[in-house]
Formats: C-alpha cells, sequence, structure tokens
C-alpha cells in the first residue's frame, strides 16, 4: 500500500451538560472545548483525532487548512503535520491553528495503525509497556466531602489519585488548604499515590511564588507524589526556583503548544515531571518529540489526557516512550435529569490492560461508540442517533443514561 490519499477532514464539536470541571467560570451545555477530528481516505479508513478547542474554531482551522492536506498522503502522519506547521506559522503558531494540527495528526496516526493492522505504540518504535496504572481524578472538595470522596475511590479499586483545583488556594487559607489534603489522605489511605493539582492555569490564578514553596513543604508531610500546576502557566522563573526548593516533584507544561514551547523549560530546569497534552502540542507527532526530549533532560514524562479520542492516542504513544512513567486519568461521571455529578469510580484492577476497552462519546453530529484495539490506534463507529444501541448498554454505570454528554467506557472512566 504505497499511498492512501486523504479526501476529507471533518470535525465534530462535543457540546452538551458536563460535569462540574472546578474552572472559574464553569462550562455550559451550549459550550464546546473539544472536538473530535475525523480524516476520511479514499481507501475507506477513517481516521479519529480530539482536539482541546472550540468546535467552531476547529471548523475554521480546517477551511484555513484544507489546501495543504486535500489529496496528501495519510500514512505519512509526520510529513503532512509538519507540513501543515510549516505553512501557517505565520497565522499564529501555538494557537487554534495548532490544536487543530493536533488532531488531525493524532486521526492520521489511527489510520496508520489500521492500515498496517499494527498497534501505533509498534509503530513509534516498539512497545515498553501493556499495562497502566490509573489514577482517580477529582476536584478538591471541603474536608468532610474530599475525605469521603477519596475513600470511595479506594473502595472502588483505585491506589492512585488526584486531587484538583476546587478552593484549594483560592481562598488565602493555608489551613483549610491542608485540611484538604489532610482529609484526602486519611480518606485514601497512606499505603496509596496521592497527587494535587492546584490548577495555576485557572483564570486570575490568586497565588505566587511563596505560596507555591510554602504549599510544597506541606504537602510533602502527606507523601504527595507531584505538585501539578502551582503556579500561572507562564512563570517560568518562578517555577525554576519552585523546583530548586520544593521538596516533592513539580509538575507542569499541559497549556503549552508546540515542541519548541518546552525547550526554555527543560533547559531552565524548571519540570520534575512534564505534562505535554496530545490534542493542543501538534498531536502524536510533536507529543513523541517532547518526551524524547525529557529524556534527554532527565525529566519524567507523564503526559496530560483525560477525554475523548485523546485516551487511546496518549495509551498508544505511552505505551512506546522508554523513559515514561504512565498514570491514566479516570474519572467517572454520569448525567442526571438536572445535573452531570461525579459518580463512583468504577472497580478497576491494580493495572489496567491497554487493548480492548470501549466508550461512547456524543457530539451535535451523533454520537460514536470507540474501541481501543490491538490493531489500531482507535477504532469508532457511528451512532446515528447520538445513543449506543441496545448492544452496548453494558457500556455505561447506569445503562438507562443513554443521553450521554462525556466519554463512558467500560473501565470507569471519563
Amino acid at each position: 500500500m504505497k499511498s492512501v490519499k486523504i479526501t476529507s477532514i471533518v470535525a465534530a464539536p462535543l457540546l452538551g451538560e458536563s460535569p462540574k470541571g472546578g474552572w472559574s467560570a464553569e462550562i455550559k451545555p451550549e459550550d464546546s472545548v473539544h472536538t473530535l477530528i475525523a480524516v476520511h481516505t479514499d481507501a475507506g479508513i477513517i481516521g479519529h483525532g480530539s482536539v482541546f478547542s472550540n468546535g467552531g474554531l476547529v471548523e475554521a482551522a480546517l477551511k484555513v487548512l484544507e489546501p495543504l492536506y486535500a489529496g496528501e498522503n495519510a500514512l505519512e502522519p509526520e510529513r503532512v503535520s509538519e507540513k501543515l506547521h510549516q505553512n501557517t506559522f505565520w497565522m499564529g503558531r501555538g494557537g487554534t491553528l495548532t490544536h487543530a494540527i493536533s488532531g488531525i495528526d493524532i486521526a492520521l496516526w489511527d489510520v496508520l495503525g489500521k492500515a498496517l493492522g499494527q498497534p501505533v505504540a509498534r509503530l513509534l518504535g516498539g512497545v515498553y509497556r501493556t499495562r497502566v496504572m490509573p489514577y482517580c481524578s477529582v476536584l478538591m472538595e471541603e474536608p468532610g466531602l474530599m475525605r469521603d470522596v477519596a475513600a470511595r475511590a479506594r473502595e472502588d479499586g483505585y491506589r492512585a489519585l488526584k486531587i484538583g483545583w476546587g478552593p484549594f488556594g483560592r481562598r488565602n487559607d493555608t489551613k483549610l488548604d491542608e485540611a484538604i489534603v489532610r482529609a484526602a489522605r486519611e480518606g485514601f489511605g497512606e499505603d496509596t499515590r496521592l497527587f494535587v493539582d492546584a490548577g495555576g492555569s485557572d483564570a486570575y490564578w490568586p497565588q505566587g511564588l511563596k505560596w507555591a514553596i510554602r504549599t510544597s513543604h506541606m504537602l510533602k508531610d502527606y507523601n504527595v507524589g507531584w505538585f501539578e500546576e502551582a503556579l500561572k502557566p507562564d512563570a517560568l522563573e518562578d517555577f525554576v526556583e519552585l523546583r530548586k526548593q520544593s521538596p516533592v516533584p513539580i509538575a507542569g507544561g499541559e497549556v503549552l503548544t508546540r515542541r519548541q514551547s518546552f525547550t526554555p523549560w527543560f533547559v531552565r530546569g524548571a519540570f520534575d515531571i512534564v505534562q505535554p497534552d496530545a490534542t493542543k502540542v501538534g498531536g502524536i507527532s510533536e507529543q513523541r518529540r517532547i518526551a524524547w526530549m525529557a529524556e534527554e533532560f532527565g525529566v519524567r514524562y507523564i503526559g496530560h489526557g483525560e477525554r475523548w479520542c485523546r485516551r487511546p492516542a496518549d495509551l498508544g504513544s505511552h505505551a512506546a516512550y522508554r523513559r515514561c512513567r504512565v498514570y491514566w486519568r479516570q474519572c467517572l461521571c454520569r448525567r442526571t435529569a438536572d445535573r452531570a455529578l461525579p459518580a463512583r469510580c468504577g472497580g478497576i484492577p491494580r493495572d489496567t490492560d491497554v487493548a480492548g476497552h470501549r466508550g461512547f462519546a456524543r457530539s451535535r453530529e451523533g454520537g460514536a461508540i470507540f474501541t481501543v484495539v490491538e490493531g489500531s490506534l482507535c477504532k469508532m463507529s457511528t451512532i446515528a442517533d447520538g445513543g449506543p444501541s441496545s448492544s452496548d448498554d453494558e457500556l455505561l454505570e447506569d445503562s438507562g443514561s443513554l443521553d450521554m454528554t462525556v466519554v463512558r467506557t467500560d473501565i470507569g472512566t471519563c
């Protein structure tokens, strides 16, 4: 198979009710912040990717990029993606176009995997791991509720938990900050892994370097595995100083785009753990270059990924990165009649197989069932009515919740 030509690329903005995200301005049902990408080819192979951006912006970006990708060989993801980057640098690199190219790149790797009948991890150079540890990611709550949430995660089989955002660092109350972390540790147990995400990329993050340094020392007392986004995402020099003084590993980088943006952070020694997001940085092609850079600088790589096609994309790429401490972010959500609530984290074994998991995603274009399979990055079949068929009800924690607005899988993820 010498060539599989791209015939069209379609965007499907994801809309509808979403679970609480902890942002200063919460997402409304009419908001679109995630978009699915489908690359169609003349061989009938369809590749799927995901973009962390507004659907309208992605659709506009595809119109700009179309003259560059139309008729291109879908079996050459790195070359095609680089062509898109190189010919649009003057249109605002690092922004919407870069995010859109990210989804295209992921979808092209999907096409390549399906065309060759090989897992993307093997196409990236080889499979270093076939199992990963999931961590349950939840919002921080007031101490009493935080303890209960952490205890439920433990009961459901998790041995790693990340708590983030919420009131932590947002009320200028260091006693409350510590009480929240203490409650999480007490509820989750001493024999588990606990991570803290301050959410410094939120709008008007109020804290600075001194708070971050002081808080990092507090987190050490609770055996926290990493301190994520403790500062505003552009505060390079503050991150450098924080890493020098912090007794716990410092993580960040999820909002950076393009591999070149990561270079000064590596050179200056700003991170112990780097967390690039494949749906922002330029897709798998850029993400793996960042992972290679991290290895050269002695920085651990734990990619930022949580939703839609990004999950199988991350699993496929993480399996191929040699120096990668892999944790797989999971948080189960369900829709109720009037609002979305976090549900119990699905019972997960300590390690979770990469292949064979299925899920459902809904957009205004309808829905899609996806499966993480051995032969490709992400296999999808569309559902015209926006909900899974009766044969797929077993995918849902609550089989009656067919009007899904988040991804639901048989291993309890969203």
